[in-house]
């Protein structure tokens, strides 16, 4: 019989946070502590196994030999307030939700899981503003984040400048998504906003930067997960590619 994957439950106690944060964990088929494994950590935890379906996926990638297996570390938010706090730039715990997956979340999880050491073996994954805080936690920290997958995410004026004076761009890969439809989103307060074009600057301020690599797509679909679910296997292709033999 094939070897199942394992999910779990992993709880730490953020001091930054203040609060207990739940993640779960999926652990590939035949995970084993004498090998080592690249991390993905994905915000908007429980929508990409829900809607995502990224445990199914990630297991026919790896049965296809399309990824190197990894460990996955997903985050879910309590309710959409929450997650606009912690995730937008402008939240009041998003400062300290960048600790707490940085300085509290990254050392327990190297603590308890067999994990690769370098940073170009770590991926932030999120669609929206989980892309967001993912993106922002990469150039703040490319020594411990080398890659991000960023489906959608929001941006703004400010990120744009950091991108644009970011003197450690060659440390990043990143993978880019936008909606063709993601002119009029609506957004956690109701009102409606143009991801596509903000998505465009940033596409044009990154190209400019030499990153290790960058992949920008403009996919057929809105701000739906139906667009980011029939994406993600590509994403995850694009980060945990096989080395060629």
């Amino acid at each position: 019989m094939p070897a199942q994957r394992t999910v779990e439950d992993f709880i730490l106690t953020s001091r930054f946070l203040k609060t207990e944060v739940k993640s779960i964990i999926y652990l590939p088929p035949n995970y084993s502590p004498l090998y080592t494994y690249p991390l993905v950590i994905a915000q908007d935890g429980r929508d990409y196994f829900n809607l995502g379906r990224i445990a199914g996926l990630t297991d026919s990638l790896i049965e296809k030999k399309a990824i190197v297996s990894p460990v996955i570390c997903a985050i879910p938010y309590a309710d959409v307030k929450q997650r606009w706090h912690r995730y937008h730039p402008d939240g009041d715990q998003h400062e300290a939700f960048i600790k707490y997956l940085v300085f509290e979340l990254l050392p327990q999880l190297k603590a308890k899981y067999a994990l690769d050491d370098l940073a170009s073996s770590r991926t932030l994954l999120g669609d929206s503003l989980g892309g967001t805080v993912s993106f922002i936690t990469a150039l703040r920290f490319p020594h411990t984040f080398g890659q991000v997958i960023m489906q959608s995410p929001y941006v703004n004026d400010k990120m744009l400048h950091q991108v644009a004076t970011y003197p450690e761009a060659e440390k990043l890969a990143i993978y880019h998504t936008i909606g063709l439809k993601e002119d009029e989103v609506k957004t956690t307060w109701g009102d409606l906003a143009d991801f596509l074009t903000p998505n465009r600057a940033l596409h044009d301020a990154l190209k400019q930067q030499g990153l290790a690599s960058y992949e920008y797509k403009e996919l057929e679909g809105n701000h739906t997960w139906k667009t980011w679910q029939a994406d993600l296997g590509n994403a995850l292709m694009a980060m945990l590619a096989r080395e060629e033999a």
